[in-house]
This record gives structure tokens, C-alpha cells and sequence, in this order.
């Protein structure tokens, strides 16, 4: 016996609900949960492949120790991180059917065989940023220029809408199961 059929003997075994049972009924929770994952799997993908492809766009003019390079390396490692970790967990609740027992079991094996690679590069973008702090830090005091953050808040435009979209799907879902 597999790890698959052990998750599928519970899932197959459990109650017959719309959602895993530790969820205990709350439909408003399932699609929270639906709508964040969903909505956190795309728009971190998005970024981090955003990051990726910075790098190496301009990789002729940013060496690997120049400040934006490392800026979109934890960016991208910490999206990355992100992305590995919702996608999984949104298939699991897209997925989510007690009759089908055996492909339910597949996603949640899954998820957890994802997890540590999740958490890796997670925890990598936290060493990355703890030990670029000093050199950062002085870097940018050398010439502080301000931010204008909220200039730039039309970028926000599209992962507000693929958050809300994500939301009414959700919605739609776990009112029609």
C-alpha cells in the first residue's frame, strides 16, 4: 500500500462534503480559502516569473551582486516560495470530491510532497535578505532617493482583479457543490 491509498482510504472514508472536513461546514471559510490560493497561486506566479525574467533581461548591466539583482532575486525566491505553496492547495479545494477518492488522495499527496520545496525557498529568500541587510542598508543610504510608492499603484490593478475574479469563482463554486 501506497501513500496515495492510505489518502485515499480517509478521504474515501470521511464524510461526504463539499470541502475537507476541517473546514466543519463553514462554506464563507471555503471560499476565503478558495479565493486566496486561487488568487495567490496566479499573481505569485506572475511576479515571480516577472522577477526571473528581469534578471535575466538585464544581467548584462545588474551583476548577481548588484542591489536590484538581489532585490529581484528575494522577490522572485519569496513569489516562488509562494506560488509552489497556493497552487497545490487551491487544486486541493478545486479538487475536492469524496467519490472520487482516489484523485482527491493524488492532490493532497501532492500538496505535501510540494511543501518542502515550498519552505526551502522560503526559507532561502529569508537567508538571502538577512545576509544582503548590511550591505543594502549602506547602499542605500549613500544616496537616499525618496519613494513614491503610491505613484505606482495602477499596478495593482490587475492582481485586484484576478483577486476578485478568483473570489467570485469561488463563490460560485462552493454555492453550486
Amino acid at each position: 500500500m501506497n501513500n496515495t491509498d492510505f489518502a485515499a482510504q480517509a478521504v474515501a472514508g470521511g464524510p461526504m462534503t463539499i470541502a475537507p472536513p476541517s473546514f466543519n461546514g463553514h462554506g464563507w471559510l471555503v471560499v476565503l480559502n478558495l479565493a486566496g490560493f486561487t488568487a495567490g497561486f496566479i499573481i505569485a506566479t506572475m511576479l515571480a516569473l516577472k522577477m526571473v525574467r528581469d534578471i535575466w533581461r538585464h544581467r548584462a548591466d545588474d551583476k548577481m551582486h548588484h542591489p536590484v539583482t538581489v532585490w529581484r532575486a528575494f522577490g522572485g525566491a519569496v513569489s516562488a516560495a509562494m506560488a509552489i505553496r497556493f497552487g497545490p492547495a487551491a487544486m486541493v479545494l478545486w479538487g475536492w470530491d469524496p467519490q472520487h477518492a482516489s484523485s482527491t488522495a493524488w492532490l493532497l499527496t501532492l500538496q505535501r510532497m510540494t511543501d518542502p520545496i515550498a519552505f526551502t525557498l522560503g526559507l532561502l529568500a529569508l537567508a538571502g535578505f538577512e545576509i544582503s541587510g548590511k550591505g543594502m542598508a549602506a547602499h542605500l543610504k549613500r544616496e537616499p532617493l525618496p519613494l513614491r510608492i503610491w505613484a505606482s499603484r495602477d499596478q495593482l490593478k490587475r492582481p485586484a482583479c484576478i483577486t476578485l475574479l478568483s473570489l467570485i469563482a469561488a463563490i460560485g463554486v462552493v454555492s453550486t457543490r
